[in-house]
């Protein structure tokens, strides 16, 4: 019973951006129901897996939510969706507006079925530009939001991806925040409304707002960039025996730090007696801090960096996160048991309400698990439904797993 609770999304969405938001939506407790085509999600086939159409990238972005499996090709098939779209509290879709209206789903028309309908778009580009029609995926919007020129900076001038989905789960976090803000506006007015959001706008802002510097100002003080961000030695500090993440930020730190290290003789050196001239001097800053981590191992850093109150955490890898004794503590990957993949490691809600606590709702669906429910929810007779699974407008998998 989470603070959704009550809400009705209907998911139109696949791949990563959208299910991503809707998939959070529905760990807060609303009821998502993921309108899926009869192919289905193509992520149902990224990665090993045990079973057909249920890989790893769509168990860990798809739970908390009903599948139903419709051809929206068929007149039918769109009407059964209008069915479950006139009672929903949302709609949520990733494919550029123009498919929507193709389809005869835009807005103006969900609007006069649903009037208080939350209609959000997550797409590439915001619709008052040249870019409006083109498509778009995480790596493009990456690259045009200078992240690979960034990396290019900080290592051999190759440009390089961020090796993670940073744009599709960015933009879905903005998506969610926008839904709920959009759902807080229609319990104030009891309107719906169309919200959109744009992968370039949305990145643009979050990459620039580290990095415009400079160019923040009119006219320009420097080419922007932040300088800390940008040096080459900003990186898991190499110890005698391995790696450790640490940052000596603040006055405080620096001064415990280095009275920790016996290295009280760079107070002397003016680029490292404060805050503002560490920033200006970072590069050289950097550089003598990986000479000292050189001299211990990383157990005796770790150590000294927790007497000494200096912040640090070990650098993992995907294998190593999973035995960090804070999150097995946090019980952040639980193993469950799937219907039908047996057992699987979720990942708990990272966020907790002291009067709405949440936990996923059930785990991701097969194709088709809930089309059946789903249209007798919104009405449907057993009749209706045999007709529509008879004229392959609905699918449903052979035995529905019980959840």
């Amino acid at each position: 019973m989470g603070p959704l609770d009550g809400v009705k999304v209907i998911d139109m969405t696949s791949v990563l951006m959208g299910p991503y938001a809707t998939q959070m939506l529905g760990d807060y407790g609303a009821d998502v129901i993921k309108v899926e085509s009869p192919d289905g999600d193509v992520t149902r086939l990224i990665g090993p897996m045990r079973n057909a159409g249920m890989g790893p990238v769509f168990l860990n972005t798809n739970r908390s939510k009903r599948s139903i499996c419709l051809d929206l090709k068929k007149p039918s098939g769109r009407q059964a969706l209008l069915r479950l779209i006139a009672t929903a509290d949302v709609l949520v879709y990733n494919v550029r507006p123009a498919a929507m209206q193709r389809l005869d789903l835009g807005y103006e028309t969900l609007a006069e079925l649903n009037p208080k309908l939350i209609y959000a778009g997550v797409f590439g580009f915001g619709q008052d530009g040249p870019y409006a029609a083109k498509p778009a995926y995480d790596d493009l919007i990456q690259g045009a939001t200078a992240l690979p020129s960034l990396n290019a900076r900080t290592s051999d001038g190759t440009p390089r991806y961020v090796p993670n989905a940073l744009v599709d789960r960015v933009v879905g976090l903005t998506a969610v925040g926008a839904i709920t803000a959009s759902l807080v506006h229609r319990a104030k007015t009891g309107r719906g409304q169309r919200v959109d959001i744009p992968m370039f706008e949305t990145m643009a802002s979050f990459v620039m707002g580290d990095h415009l510097g400079g160019l923040t100002y009119e006219p320009p003080l420097d080419k922007g960039g932040y300088a800390r961000h940008l040096s080459r030695d900003r990186r898991p500090y190499e110890t005698a025996d391995g790696f450790i993440c640490v940052m000596v930020y603040n006055d405080k730190q620096w001064l415990a730090f280095l009275a920790a290290v016996g290295r009280d003789d760079l107070l002397a050196d003016p680029r490292y007696t404060s805050f503002a001239m560490r920033a200006v001097n970072i590069d050289i800053v950097y550089a003598e801090l990986a000479r000292i981590f050189l001299t211990r191992t990383t157990a005796a850093w770790t150590t000294l960096l927790d007497e000494a109150d200096v912040p640090s955490l070990p650098m993992h890898d995907l294998e190593s996160i999973l035995d960090d004794p804070h999150l097995v503590a946090a019980n952040m990957f639980p193993v469950v048991e799937h219907p039908t993949e047996g057992a699987i490691r979720s990942m708990k809600v990272s966020a907790t309400w002291s009067e709405t606590p949440v936990a996923p709702s059930r785990l991701a669906p097969l194709l088709g698990q809930h089309s059946a429910e789903i249209l007798r929810d919104a009405g449907m007779s057993a009749e209706e439904i045999a007709t529509l699974t008879r004229d392959g407008v609905i699918k449903m998998p052979p035995e529905p797993p019980q959840d």
